[in-house]
């Protein structure tokens, strides 16, 4: 059961520069153990340097483990995979595609959370990717950077993320060593990186600190976890929200409690995707933009480069930094990890990068222009919510 804390030490991290450099430096002082996980693990420009460092600290004799999305990160680029083995790190690569690749649903349930864990005392948490601000695998180079956070942890907390990461590295190996059915051998590993963490000593707790809590969101026991956290917060707003977010698709319950605090007279406003990237991601999320404009809510649209932040702040007090979309991929298929705080410092930092996005990077969705958009888009927005919900259908899913 993962739990709620007091005396955390947080960083905001805004930008794949400040992260991969807190990061890496991370590595560098480490002395026994680095464990990372990420849906993208792209060498363009800044992010080699994350990857030269697991090398550089596997080399030095530190345990390292990295796993990798089969969708995000197919296979990693020569030479780094025989570089990594040379060094030590143990790495996967999480649900390969294989021959039919998506066209499975069970394929669909990725990793897509952004963890790292380094001795046990000091954690990462967000939604950026080891991908370099300035590029895009399917766009090339970007002429402004990605928009996007992260936090740095260090306190109670850092333990509930190396659990919930040794835990996932098991099942890893536990699957890869079924055809030999080593379930002991998978179990002593486990048992091993828990005894590990022991070894290494608790993060102190400090007085003072900051509530934080990891969030996460799987297929067995954390169904519904980040959802709840974030209708909890919605529900229990009394002046202000802020909420930015990627791939915007929220379900019934979560679109009834934003337009109930904006009802209730809570001002609301979402930062948004303004640029088009994906098909259905771009125009599913259009589709329910006339039900909160009438409600009220502000919506603003993002549009120097690419939104990728998943973030929020509640009264300027509650704040949460993380890897899940607010839209069914993320909050029923995929593994996603947050980090929700309560601390007025940290929130209040997070909600000045996001209120001078929207005063200087966001155009606002007017009312009366979103209803005089074309047919097209609006045939075009229609088709994409039908087929997000075809494909909950096949998952089983309600939304």
């Amino acid at each position: 059961m993962l739990q709620r804390h007091s005396g955390h030490q947080l960083q905001l991290l805004q930008g794949s520069n400040a992260f991969f450099s807190s990061m890496v430096q991370a590595m560098d002082t480490c002395t026994h153990e680095v464990r990372l996980e990420t849906y993208i693990f792209d060498v363009h420009g800044g992010a080699e340097q994350v990857m030269q460092a697991l090398e550089r600290t596997a080399l030095r004799g530190v345990a390292v483990t990295l796993v990798v999305d089969g969708v995000g990160t197919p296979e990693l680029p020569a030479p780094w995979p025989q570089r990594l083995t040379a060094a030590g790190v143990q790495w996967r690569v999480f649900a390969p595609l294989g021959r039919l690749g998506l066209l499975l649903p069970s394929r669909w349930r990725r990793l897509h959370r952004k963890l790292c864990v380094v001795d046990g005392e000091v954690a990462f948490c967000g939604g950026i990717n080891l991908l370099d601000d300035w590029f895009d695998p399917n766009h090339g180079a970007l002429n402004a950077p990605r928009f996007d956070f992260a936090v740095r942890v260090t306190g109670p907390l850092v333990q509930d993320v190396h659990a919930a990461m040794s835990q996932f590295w098991w099942r890893l190996q536990a699957a890869q060593r079924a055809k030999q059915v080593d379930w002991k051998g998978a179990w002593q590993a486990l048992q091993q990186a828990v005894h590990e963490k022991r070894q290494a000593g608790s993060p102190p707790t400090t007085t003072g600190g900051a509530w934080a809590e990891l969030v996460l969101r799987d297929n067995v026991r954390f169904r519904t976890r980040i959802e709840r956290a974030y209708r909890q917060a919605l529900g229990e707003a009394r002046h202000d929200i802020v909420l930015a977010n990627a791939y915007f698709l929220p379900g019934r319950k979560i679109r009834k409690s934003l337009i109930h605090a904006a009802q209730r007279g809570v001002r609301v406003r979402l930062l948004l995707q303004g640029r088009y990237e994906y098909f259905m991601q771009y125009h599913a999320a259009h589709a329910v933009y006339a039900q909160l404009l009438a409600a009220g809510i502000e919506i603003y649209e993002y549009t120097p480069s690419f939104l990728h932040a998943k973030v929020a702040v509640v009264d300027g007090r509650w704040a949460t930094v993380g890897s899940s979309n607010m839209d069914p991929l993320s909050l029923l298929l995929a593994r996603e990890a947050n980090v929700v705080v309560q601390d007025a410092s940290f929130a209040q930092d997070l909600q000045h990068s996001l209120e001078q996005a929207i005063k200087v990077d966001a155009r606002r969705v007017e009312p009366h222009q979103y209803a005089q958009r074309s047919l097209r888009l609006k045939v075009f927005d229609a088709l994409a919510y039908l087929l997000m919900r075809v494909m909950l259908f096949l998952n089983g899913k309600r939304y």
